[in-house]
């Protein structure tokens, strides 16, 4: 075998989450190796594509403070790079005022109810009796593939090391006299020693879990797809940020979301958030694709009839995977067992974490260094609900307490 390297931490998987925290890790002054199994922003994970929302319209309290952190992190990067990722817009909540989750997401975004015929005259037809209410602060669209690189730059820009093509097939306590942390190895039969190791391998989590410590984490791949609509002729400009048109969630069945028309002009991004589940080194790449169309185009004919068009089906469709625990919070704990605190799991972040990044890139980097994370907590996130003992006996986790 090759001779051992030596770090302070390594970071498995390249995504936005690892990216963050080798990000974060490195400008705390840690010694860096940053291991992806695939190319550098492939396109085979959760974290390719052009865009992703951001909204703290949460109907679970626990996420808006993190959101909050990430806001700050976000821009704070954006001022280290020199460049935007982030493009702001107001977020729109539709749904039936009977709708609790819904009710909940407008007051813990700060919402507050418009008639929508007025803010965006002839674009939207909601039935009466239903909750249009908009976040004037915290939305946007970020640039998904771009962000990523941005955070891998700025790692390296503070010393860490990136490789890519590089799978890891195992992760071992160190036993050697005198010393701590884990070795980890690759299938090629290098080895590197951390100090600590934090894992963000997304679709992949469970599988590498349960090879090197034997645990069965409930955390399911979906093969999902964003799917792009053309916009009806003489209405492309209406339906961007330019235009002040807003990412919108529309709550119920189907739960669609949408993001303003931006990153492929006279196309608007509507999705359908759910699909079928995959093993992520076997996805069928066409699986789901005609239920999720079919389901969106009955949306847009229902509500966007006269903006978008459904004939022919959407323009462009692009595959991507949700990590997907059974109570869709994410889990960010120390893998525990043998390992004990020398590996920090970040996992299961269920379609909706990748505005969170560079929070949880944070988090999990001040957990493998300092054992604790400080920034969360002067934010106001609260962790509790994120560990790995909620699914111990109880397979639903927090659904029992707080579905």
């Amino acid at each position: 075998m090759a001779a051992a390297s030596n770090f302070d931490v390594i970071v498995l998987g390249a995504g936005i989450m690892g990216s963050c925290a080798a990000h974060a890790a490195a400008s705390r002054g840690a010694t860096v190796l940053l291991l992806e199994r695939f190319d550098l922003l492939h396109h085979l994970g959760s974290s390719n594509g052009l865009s992703r929302t951001i909204r703290d319209a949460y109907p679970k309290a626990h996420y808006p403070p993190m959101v909050r952190l990430a806001r700050r992190l976000w821009s704070d990067a954006e001022a280290d790079v020199g460049y935007r990722v982030l493009t702001p817009s107001a977020h729109l909540s539709i749904g039936r005022q009977s709708d609790a989750s819904l009710l909940a997401a407008v007051k813990n975004g700060g919402g507050a109810e418009v008639d929508v015929d007025e803010r965006w005259p002839g674009v939207f037809r909601v039935p009466d009796g239903w909750v249009t209410a908009v976040s004037e602060l915290g939305g946007g669209v970020l640039n998904a593939t771009k962000a990523v690189a941005m955070f891998q730059a700025l790692a390296v820009s503070k010393g860490a090391v990136v490789r890519d093509n590089t799978e890891v097939v195992g992760i071992v306590k160190n036993k050697k006299a005198g010393e701590n942390g884990v070795l980890v190895v690759t299938s090629k039969g290098e080895e590197f020693h951390g100090a600590k190791c934090v894992v963000t391998v997304g679709a992949w989590t469970s599988k590498l879990v349960k090879s090197v410590a034997g645990l069965d984490l409930p955390i399911q791949p979906l093969h999902m797809l964003s799917l792009y609509w053309k916009i009806k002729p003489g209405h492309e400009h209406e339906l961007t940020s330019e235009a002040g048109f807003p990412t919108f969630s529309s709550h119920g069945d189907p739960h669609v979301y949408s993001t303003p028309s931006l990153e492929l002009p006279g196309l608007i991004k509507i999705n359908y958030d759910s699909g079928p589940p995959c093993d992520p080194d076997r996805r069928d790449w066409s699986s789901g694709v005609a239920d999720a169309a079919a389901r969106v185009a009955g949306w847009i004919e229902e509500f966007m009839p006269g903006r978008v068009e459904t004939a022919g089906g959407p323009v462009v469709r692009q595959s991507c995977m949700y990590s997907m625990t059974p109570d869709k919070d994410f889990v960010i704990d120390f893998l525990g067992g043998e390992f004990g605190r020398d590996v920090v799991l970040g996992a299961g972040f269920s379609g909706h974490g990748f505005k969170m990044g560079p929070a949880v890139g944070t988090i999990l980097a001040e957990m493998a260094i300092d054992g604790e994370a400080r920034t969360a907590a002067e934010a106001g996130v609260e962790l509790q609900h994120f560990s790995i003992s909620r699914f111990e006996g109880n397979t639903t986790g927090n659904n029992i307490i707080d579905d």
